[in-house]
C-alpha cells in the first residue's frame, strides 16, 4: 500500500497547491452521502434539494476560477444513471456557477476507451491525487509525481475529456434529473 494523504492535505491543495488546473475524473457509481439527510430525502421525494451556495467548496471554488484558474470533471455514468448519479446532476448548477466545468461521459464509451476506473485528481499536468477506496470507503488519497506516471493520467484526461458531454446539454438528455 503506497503513502496516502489525508482530507485536510487534498484541502490544502485545492487552497493553495496548484496554478493553472485541477481535473477530476469521477469513476464510482455512488459516493459517500447522508442518506437519511434531508437533502438527498428531498431528492427522493421528487423535490428539488436544498444546497448551500455558501458551503467552504463553492466558496474556494469562486476564489480559485476568479483568480483565473480552471477546475474540471468528468463523471462516468451510467444508462440508466443510478439513483446517486441522477442525485449528483442536481448539485452541478451550483458548480458551474462557481466555476467549474463538470462534463459526463457514458460509461460503455468510457470502457470502450479502455479508460481506467480510478478516482483522482489532476494538478496543472503535474501531480495526480489518487483516491484509493476500501469498499465504499475512502481510506486516503496517494500522491503521484513521478513524470511516467503523471503522463499516463494526463492521457485519461485528454481521452476523457474528448469524449465527454457538458452538463447542460447532457441533462436536456437526461428524462428527469428528479
Amino acid at each position: 500500500m503506497p503513502d496516502l494523504i489525508d482530507s485536510d492535505e487534498i484541502d490544502r491543495l485545492f487552497r493553495e497547491g496548484f496554478e493553472h488546473t485541477a481535473w477530476r475524473l469521477e469513476s464510482r457509481r455512488a459516493y459517500q452521502v447522508d442518506y437519511e439527510g434531508e437533502t438527498y430525502q428531498r431528492f427522493l421525494r421528487g423535490e428539488e434539494p436544498a444546497r448551500d451556495p455558501d458551503r467552504p467548496w463553492l466558496m474556494n471554488m469562486r476564489k480559485q476560477t476568479s483568480a483565473g484558474k480552471r477546475v474540471e470533471r468528468v463523471r462516468l455514468i451510467d444508462e440508466p444513471p443510478t439513483t446517486y448519479q441522477r442525485y449528483g446532476l442536481t448539485g452541478v448548477p451550483a458548480a458551474l456557477e462557481a466555476g467549474e466545468d463538470v462534463r459526463y461521459l457514458h460509461r460503455a464509451k468510457a470502457e470502450e476507451v479502455a479508460l481506467p476506473a480510478e478516482d483522482f485528481w489532476l494538478f496543472d499536468s503535474r501531480y495526480v491525487a489518487l483516491f484509493h477506496y476500501e469498499g465504499d470507503e475512502p481510506i486516503g488519497l496517494e500522491l503521484i509525481d513521478a513524470p511516467s506516471r503523471v503522463l499516463r493520467y494526463c492521457q485519461v484526461r485528454d481521452a476523457a475529456w474528448h469524449y465527454a458531454i457538458p452538463y447542460r446539454e447532457f441533462v436536456a438528455q437526461v428524462p428527469s434529473a428528479v
